[in-house]
Parts: C-alpha cells; structure tokens; sequence
C-alpha cells in the first residue's frame, strides 16, 4: 500500500489527546525501559503530546531525544511537556518515518508507539527505522490489536464500535489489528528472526475513575474527533449511529463489573 494512502484516523481532537497524554514510558513502554542507557541518542517516532518523550529524555541525562511527528500542529504540546519539567535534552521536528531525514547510524535507540497501525506501508516503516539505528542498537515498536480488545458486561453495540473502527481505519490506509503482525512486518523489512524479541502487555481498565476516563473519552471521540467525520463521510455510518455508540460506551462505564482490556503486541529489534 502507497505511504500517502494513510490517513491518521484520530486526528488530535482534545478527547483523542486525553489519551495521549495519560501516556507514560511505564504505562506504555516498560518492555524498553531495562535497554536504556543514559547517554544515548533516541528518535521518538509518531510522538504525539510528547509524554512518553519526556520520560525518555529524563532517562538519558547525557544524551539526547528527537521527537517527530508527520503532522506539525501536536508538536507545540511536546514542547511544552518538556520545558514543564526543565529538561534541555529533547527537540521536535516534522517527520515522515517512511522517508526519514537523518543520515544512516544516527540513533542508538528508534522507538515507536501506537505508530505502524496508521501509516500506509508498515514494511517501509521499519526499514526507514532500521537504517537510522546504529549497529548494536535497538528498535522498539507497539501496537495495540483492536480485534483482540475484550471487555465486560457484553455489549452489542459495542461489538458494532469494533468492527465498525476497524473498517474505517483500513479505509484510511492503516491497520488495526497490527499487534499482532509487527513480527511479520519486521521480518519482511529484512531483520532476522534470532533480532527480534517479541512479547505482548495490556492497559486494563476496571475501577470507577478509569471506567470513568476511557468510557468518556472514547464516548467523545465516537461523536466528535477525525474519527467521527471520517466515518460518516466515508459512508461507514451515520451519526445517529455513532450517538447510539457513544451512549454504548457510557453505559459500559457507569457498570459496577465493568472491564475492559487493550492488547498491545510489542517488539525488540537488535540491529
């Protein structure tokens, strides 16, 4: 699939950014963290809000993070996460990770979260990402696999949130199911099986105050973010139906037994 057929399905609508901020290297990329070291050179791809960059930056006090994004307009709320808590060691630039600016060997660290799932040639992706990873460095991706979201009391309607996410974002160029194919795609972009380590961890969501905070953001994501247009638009649903879903998503969050679990497939490249 050409790379300019993705487009990113969330946007960065404040509900989609709810989420993204709640992001931290612990709750979203524990599996790297034992490989850090503090003088290294980290490319942050796909950054976002900038939280999980932060986290990286204040892990290498004598090195330096580089985080980027393909779309400019996020990156001021990276910024500001960083100067909030006085670190000097990260700067953000616009990026495209199929085509990435830097020379070869330039990173000891490329690390990509939540990322592959929305662009348009995944394979690519990680060969862009292995050509900027020095020899004996790693590159760290995670995706979440929505076919494998599951989550209590059931729901139908929920059941048609979904399936109907899933079109769209294939709609978009992207793939929401990538958890579970990272190791695939890495091992069409040329790295070996013995490089790769691959593992997988859940966000789990069960108490009131979490129930509380995704059902909402994904209630006000179903009916107002990128997401919400692009599937009326693309003739995937109306917004009669997406209402129904929202109201689906607050009730799942105000049950007493509610649970729900995000699978994420993770990946350790060693270049």
């Amino acid at each position: 699939m050409a790379e300019e057929t993705a487009v990113y399905t969330h946007g960065h609508h404040e509900s989609v950014l709810r989420s993204h901020t709640w992001r931290t290297a612990a709750n979203s990329a524990a599996y790297l963290l034992p490989e850090i070291k503090p003088d290294q050179r980290i490319l942050d791809v796909g950054c976002g809000p900038g939280t999980i960059t932060a986290d990286l930056a204040a892990l290498v006090p004598q090195g330096h993070v580089t985080g980027v994004e393909i779309a400019a307009g996020v990156l001021d709320r990276a910024r500001a996460a960083v100067t909030e808590r006085g670190l000097v060691n990260a700067e953000f630039e616009v990026a495209d990770v199929h085509r990435l600016q830097y020379a070869d060997d330039s990173f000891d660290v490329v690390h990509a979260h939540q990322v592959l799932q929305h662009v348009g040639d995944p394979v690519q992706a990680l060969r862009e990402m292995r050509r900027v990873t020095r020899p004996g460095g790693i590159i760290a991706v995670r995706d979440s696999d929505y076919a494998a979201m599951t989550w209590y009391p059931q729901s139908p309607v929920l059941d048609t949130w979904q399936a109907l996410y899933q079109r769209v974002a294939r709609a978009n160029g992207g793939e929401p199911n990538a958890g579970r194919r990272l190791k695939s795609w890495a091992l069409q972009s040329g790295s070996a099986e013995h490089e790769i380590t691959a593992t997988s961890a859940t966000w789990t969501y069960s108490t009131p105050d979490e129930r509380a905070w995704w059902s909402g953001l994904w209630a006000d994501r179903t009916t107002s973010s990128s997401y919400a247009g692009i599937a009326v638009e693309g003739g995937h649903a109306t917004t009669e139906e997406l209402a129904e879903i929202a109201e689906a998503w607050r009730a799942w969050g105000r049950a007493e037994d509610g649970w729900f679990c995000v699978l994420h497939g993770e990946l350790l490249i060693r270049v």
